[in-house]
């Protein structure tokens, strides 16, 4: 039985989404991504969705199952269409639990700091240097959590690419181009800069940026 594509609900710019739509090309599963402008996030039709009114969030008709927060869908993938853990791990061993200490430690770490470093340095109307410095410590401090971590490892968990290590790539596109030399992976942390560069190798993690790039190119016009 042929699977109905999953309504990804999404941004062009933001970084969530886009972790969600590498695990779904790298399982090969058929999804249509919805935008939701920046300013009907929080308003209807979205809040029913989302009452937090943020993106990701997905609505899968093979299930009837609708979820928000982009750990939460990138769990409840790979634990609905990842039978054979090729990008996840059996349920009750280390690395099922490991994988998920490094999403939670990407969700409340990277996610967070690296969310507060771009509003401080973009968004905010006031300059407030006291906050962009503490943002961009926090952010070298999660790089160097990864770097450190990855001295002796390709990958987070076990031995091959996973769920896990696709949710921190998004994050990381971003950030140079903020902090500019501030955080210079490839001097400070080699470790994380190497890792980075596998990952943007992969065929599903290189296609969803490809596809995110088109899109972004669309709306320009």
């Amino acid at each position: 039985m042929s699977l109905k594509p999953i309504v990804l609900w999404s941004h062009v710019t933001g970084p969530n989404p886009w972790k969600v739509v590498s695990i779904l090309e790298q399982l090969g599963i058929p999804y249509e991504q919805k935008y939701v402008p920046m300013d009907q996030m929080k308003k209807e039709p979205f809040v029913n969705i989302n009452p937090n009114g943020r993106v990701p969030a997905i609505e899968d008709p093979n299930t009837g199952i609708s979820l928000w927060e982009s750990g939460a869908i990138l769990e409840y993938l790979v634990e609905t269409y990842d039978k054979q853990n090729t990008i996840s791990f059996p349920a009750g061993t280390p690395e099922y639990f490991h994988a998920k200490q490094w999403l939670h430690f990407q969700m409340s770490g990277q996610g967070p700091y690296f969310g507060q470093a771009v509003w401080f340095t973009i968004f905010h109307p006031e300059k407030v240097d006291s906050a962009k410095e503490r943002y961009y410590n926090e952010a070298r401090r999660v790089c160097g959590v990864l770097d450190k971590y990855l001295q002796t490892r390709e990958y987070l968990v076990g031995d091959k690419f996973s769920y896990v290590d696709a949710a921190f790539v998004p994050w990381f596109r971003i950030i140079p181009a903020i902090t500019g030399d501030t955080i210079d992976l490839e001097k400070d942390f080699p470790n994380l800069d190497a890792w980075l560069k596998r990952l943007h190798a992969l065929p599903a993690i290189s296609k969803a940026f490809k596809i995110q790039e088109a899109a972004k190119a669309s709306q320009e016009k």
